[in-house]
């Protein structure tokens, strides 16, 4: 399996078409798409290219953001916009605002943060929000890439989360198209003969962590990760980056 950033992939703006930029940007690099490979895709530059910003100076905070605030210490219009695009409350503490976002991910801050967005000119601030679909993103991604090249890649969009029993962040998948996220074990034999009873592996979320290593954290500016070589299991139907998130009556947290 070998894995390779797009390279020289420029600073997004709401509207850019990103799989032309991808085409475009592999040309130049003498590579193009092949049948089997993987493109794992950067939340951030997704949620720019389709307009999920929000200027801060637009927002009025409400009683209860202005609430939560004052718990978690953060600013009360970038607490609205979180709360804004959650569903649900999840944890609330000084510096900690752990929400269900809209489309079910349980994360902080409902994936809304201002890293790699620009100031605008006239200094005004903007926040990201997660893709209103990251799942239909995906496929529309996937789709475009076929038109342009004849070659549909599976697609994954990636973005950071932390975990509550563990420090770090760590690369997940929030959409996908093209390939399976969960790989059901169950029926399979270990070395021994031993039949595996309940092991399910997430293969999306550890391609999503693989390539956010290469992507980077910070000023790397490397939002797109080709893997080529990874055989997806036999046997396995694609299906949405939602089937990864538990019930919340399985959640054995909640």
């Amino acid at each position: 399996m070998q894995m390779f950033p797009i390279p020289n992939f420029p600073m997004i703006q709401t509207g850019d078409q990103l799989a032309t930029l991808m085409v475009d940007r592999l040309a130049a690099a003498g590579e193009t798409l092949q049948a089997g490979d993987i493109l794992v895709i950067a939340q951030k530059i997704v949620s720019k290219a389709e307009g999920r910003l929000v200027r801060l100076a637009d927002v009025v905070p409400d009683t209860e953001a202005e609430r939560v605030a004052e718990i978690v210490g953060k600013d009360a219009r970038h607490v609205q916009v979180v709360l804004s695009d959650s569903r649900e409350q999840i944890r609330v503490r000084r510096g900690l605002l752990v929400v269900e976002q809209k489309s079910g991910w349980i994360c902080a801050n409902a994936g809304v943060d201002r890293s790699n967005v620009e100031t605008a000119a006239n200094g005004d601030e903007y926040l990201a929000l997660l893709p209103a679909d990251a799942d239909a993103s995906a496929a529309q991604l996937r789709q475009q890439l076929a038109t342009l090249t004849g070659v549909a890649p599976a697609v994954i969009i990636n973005d950071s989360h932390g975990r509550p029993w563990r420090s770090g962040t760590v690369g997940v998948c929030i959409g996908c198209a093209g390939l399976p996220p969960i790989w059901n074990q169950r029926g399979l034999h270990d070395l021994f003969g031993y039949e595996l009873q309940s092991s399910e592996e997430c293969i999306a979320d550890e391609l999503a962590a693989a390539a956010s290593l290469m992507m980077g954290q910070s000023n790397e500016g490397q939002p797109v990760v080709v893997i080529r070589g990874y055989q997806l299991p036999a046997d396995t139907t694609p299906a949405a980056a939602r089937t990864i998130q538990r019930p919340a009556h399985m959640d054995a947290f909640r």
